[in-house]
């Protein structure tokens, strides 16, 4: 038995169909609300532009009395050329670490509870609580940690140095915790506190993030799983976690992108410190932020120069990580990422 192939006749190139011409006018509202939405977007690249241009301009003069030595030099003494920003780093990254490290599980239970548990009739006034927490001033935030917060986490943070101190983050130098009589001064101020505090601040923007993320996943997969015997707990697991991965690493990353540049309730916790303090539960702390509201107010003009190189270093580092925050994020609102 043998195929045949069968030659379809050609077409005369007089009777080919060709495609009509579409025009890309469109409505004039269509073309209104594309003008508008480029606008905007090139509006928003544009001020960014500005503000880093404008940081690293004032900035030049510091940086070249500096030069490298700027990102390796703990001390900050501008009027005396000695000044950088190896301190001020490692304190802001402490301090956002503490932060994402208390503001990540409390984000994600309650991103859980509102999409999986709570009823219907309280989820909306859930919802609009947990956003309204990121409209608080970062002021009262910063008083309620110094005054309220603060007194009851020494015991915590004296907790933690006996049982844990042998971990260098947690040990305190010059302190003996099974001293009943030791002061607690060893302990207030510190990067512990201020971070704690700064977590209830990004609490609910990591919280919505991951909120969206979850409440896409797939409800065929969903029920698919209950009809399989799965528990809440275990549909939580096998569908939602996996499928809201991407939210879960970019909320906390643009979580930690706001930590980053904390100023106000920073500034009134903290005792700063212009050293490396590795020790995030002993008193002394220092970030990019509050070194500024610190010391502008006095700064010579070279000080000043020193100040904005030092918020531009916090501008291309914050830069970064939101960037890279809102690329998972957006794949995760494709559903990319999705085990389930």
């Amino acid at each position: 038995m043998t195929a045949t192939t069968v030659i379809p006749p050609a077409v005369p190139e007089d009777e080919l169909i060709t495609p009509r011409a579409l025009s890309g006018s469109g409505d004039p509202a269509d073309r209104i609300f594309r003008g508008s939405a480029r606008t905007a977007g090139a509006a928003v690249l544009l001020v960014m532009t500005l503000v880093g241009v404008f940081l690293g301009v004032r900035a030049v003069s510091a940086l070249d009395d500096a030069g490298w030595t700027f990102l390796t030099t703990s001390a900050w003494e501008p009027d005396s050329h000695n000044f950088g920003v190896a301190a001020v780093l490692v304190g802001t990254l402490l301090i956002g670490g503490v932060a994402i490290s208390f503001a990540l599980p409390l984000a994600m239970g309650t991103a859980l509870y509102i999409t999986e548990y709570a009823p219907r009739r309280v989820k909306q006034t859930l919802i609009s609580l947990v956003d309204l927490m990121a409209a608080v001033p970062s002021v009262v935030y910063g008083l309620w940690g110094l005054f309220l917060f603060q007194p009851h986490v020494v015991g915590l943070s004296r907790w933690l140095t006996t049982y844990l101190g042998w971990f260098p983050p947690f040990a305190v130098d010059g302190d003996d915790p099974s001293d009943p009589l030791s002061p607690n001064t060893f302990y207030t101020s510190s990067t512990f506190i201020a971070g704690m505090v700064v977590a209830l601040m990004v609490t609910p923007i990591a919280c919505s993030v991951m909120r969206e993320a979850f409440a896409q996943a797939p409800p065929g997969e969903r029920e698919g799983a209950f009809a399989l015997g799965a528990t809440p707990w275990g549909v939580i697991r096998s569908v939602v976690l996996p499928f809201g991965r991407g939210g879960i690493i970019g909320g906390a990353m643009l979580g930690l992108g706001r930590a980053l540049g904390e100023t106000i309730a920073v500034y009134l916790i903290i005792s700063p410190v212009f050293v490396i303090q590795p020790h995030v539960l002993q008193n002394g702390a220092i970030s990019v932020s509050a070194l500024i509201a610190l010391r502008y107010g006095s700064a010579s003009p070279l000080g000043i120069s020193a100040l904005m190189a030092a918020g531009l270093t916090l501008f291309l580092m914050t830069l970064v990580v939101n960037f890279i925050a809102s690329s998972v994020v957006a794949r995760s609102r494709s559903g990319a990422g999705a085990d389930a």
